[in-house]
């Protein structure tokens, strides 16, 4: 391919969504284009990173070139109109397989389509690759070893962040403009921070999960990961809101998140928590987060230390829900195909089934009053936390192997997802934006918390970052 061609390709798949989607929309750039672009890259690339399980170029290039005839014919045009994304997969689409990251599942070709598929591809959206991801969305960390390891864009020998290893991993080396995750413990918000893109978990419920793989029926959560907040605010948009199909969708209505993003935080009470989030924090990683905080500072926000309630009981509750729940959908396939979990998977299923069920019932039927005894206790004072995303610096796939069995393996994998936990626990809405790099050169993720259904809140914070920052704007050297 000619050095001509490739800075071309280069050039489209390194727009953001929004600039690609209005590109497409004055007609300055075909939708065949950029789905080509995002296709040749992903072919050149990918064997370098590990980020896709299948490829549909056939199918992608007749929606891209559906999109532009439409186009062409004066129709009018969603917001992400021929905009090509790929998926982590485990967003079923009738008669597309969907592997979900596992053996069991290697061949499932589901008869229903999720409803977020639906709406993404209902604005325009073109899909043309399943994503890498931890077996069954259950690890920080990426490690897979049914497709192999997802491998970190800025360093291979590094963790992506799981379990939406490929999402982050495939917006990071612009493979495609935004990509779904899942996050049911941080399973978005930790690849959007150690592959240096933008990744939102919305609140519990506030995007339908019919057609998705379940993992925790009370902790996952449907969400993008792109270049920008503003990128995240244009799918929220297009994605939030109740589905029928699925009955626990929140009924709050929709507003449009991306007019919101006005760069203003004067005003604003930020809270830094003193407790957990930053317990055994890498100085590299709090240099970065007390340098973003500096940025928002100036956009007119003020500071506060404080120190968090409750965080025994969050923690508690959160191990019990999430395994308990886990357990619950893996039983069947657990007393079949044991032999088909790898071995961390394993070791966290099995003693979920001596939980008792009154445990578990009780750490379901605090959430709600400890959910309002946080919110009363924190966002009285305050708009929005912030953390660093993942606390250390980003450690390799070897030192977080506990498959291997090596000293200290288990400790490293589960300090990965330390500050994202509880978050899922309590249904708040959180994003990870880049803030800079740790002192191996590897992305570090600034949290942005905010009270239930305060998304809004949340990404008009990570854009005010971004006016003022470059950071999400960094390529890694592939």
């Amino acid at each position: 391919m000619d050095t001509a061609l490739l800075q071309d390709i280069d050039t489209l798949a390194s727009l953001s969504l929004v600039e690609a989607a209005a590109a497409v929309a004055d007609g300055s750039i075909s939708a065949v284009a950029l789905t080509e672009a995002c296709i040749a890259r992903t072919r050149r690339l990918d064997p370098q990173v590990n980020s896709v399980i299948w490829l549909d170029e056939a199918g992608a290039l007749e929606a891209a070139e559906a999109a532009d005839k439409a186009r062409a014919a004066g129709a009018a045009l969603g917001p992400l109109h021929g905009v090509p994304m790929a998926h982590k997969d485990m967003y079923y689409k009738a008669g597309q397989r969907s592997s979900c990251g596992s053996a069991i599942r290697r061949d499932f070709v589901p008869s229903v389509t999720a409803t977020v598929l639906e709406r993404l591809e209902g604005a325009g959206a073109v899909t043309f690759a399943g994503l890498n991801m931890a077996e069954f969305a259950q690890n920080p960390t990426g490690h897979n070893k049914h497709f192999g390891d997802c491998l970190n864009p800025w360093n291979p020998a590094h963790i992506t962040g799981g379990s939406s290893s490929g999402s982050g991993a495939a917006v990071a080396a612009r493979f495609a403009f935004m990509a779904l995750g899942s996050d049911t413990g941080g399973s978005i918000r930790l690849p959007a921070s150690a592959c240096g893109v933008t990744g939102l978990k919305p609140t519990q419920t506030r995007i339908s999960r019919f057609g998705v793989m379940p993992l925790s029926f009370s902790c996952d959560n449907v969400g993008p990961l792109a270049r920008s907040a503003r990128d995240c605010a244009r799918v929220m948009t297009v994605m939030a809101g109740h589905d029928p199909k699925d009955p626990t969708s929140a009924r709050e209505p929709v507003p449009d998140y991306e007019a919101g993003l006005d760069g203003d935080l004067r005003g604003w009470r930020i809270g830094v928590p003193e407790t957990h989030f930053l317990d055994g924090a890498a100085p590299s990683v709090v240099a970065a987060m007390e340098a973003a905080l500096a940025v928002l500072q100036a956009r007119g926000a003020r500071v506060t230390r404080i120190r968090l309630p409750l965080l025994p009981e969050l923690s508690a509750g959160f191990a019990v829900v999430s395994r308990c729940e886990a357990a619950t959908i893996h039983g069947e396939w657990m007393r079949e195909y044991p032999q088909d979990y790898a071995a961390h998977l394993s070791a966290r299923l099995f003693p979920a089934y001596a939980i008792p069920a009154t445990h578990y019932i009780e750490a379901l039927s605090r959430r709600g009053p400890l959910l309002q005894e946080f919110c009363r206790q924190v966002f009285a004072d305050i708009d929005v936390l912030v953390t660093p995303t993942i606390p250390m610096e980003l450690p390799t796939r070897a030192e977080t192997d506990i498959d291997s069995g090596l000293p200290g393996t288990v400790a490293r994998f589960m300090a990965v997802s330390h500050n994202t936990r509880l978050v899922n626990y309590l249904g708040l809405p959180a994003i990870s934006a880049p803030c800079g790099f740790d002192s191996l050169g590897l992305p570090v993720g600034l949290q942005i918390i905010g009270r239930p259904f305060a998304e809004a809140r949340v990404m008009r914070a990570a854009d005010a970052f971004q006016r003022d920052t470059d950071w999400h704007l960094r390529l890694p050297s592939l």
